[in-house]
């Protein structure tokens, strides 16, 4: 199963493969390129559910916490944090 998800608007100018590129560096998860699938998607990239739910679920963190440093997200909610 894949997901085919738009770059989000902050992102837009980078193009799907400097994105792909910043989602692997900053946020340790690896998507397709759309551009590779055809000029049209240049503006989305591909993420494969090949994972299990507890891998998929880091992606996500993963995700998150790139977006919050990047200044798009507030920081953590009571309710995301860990327990001690």
């Amino acid at each position: 199963m894949y997901v085919w998800a738009k770059i989000p608007e902050p992102y837009a100018a980078m193009g799907s493969l400097e994105f792909a590129k910043k989602l692997l560096q900053d946020a340790k998860v690896c998507v397709s390129p759309g551009i590779g699938f055809g000029d049209y998607g240049d503006t989305h990239v591909r993420f494969a559910l090949i994972e299990n739910s507890d891998r998929i679920r880091q992606a996500v963190r993963g995700i998150k916490s790139m977006f919050r440093a990047d200044g798009l997200l507030a920081a953590k909610s009571v309710a995301e944090q860990p327990e001690s």
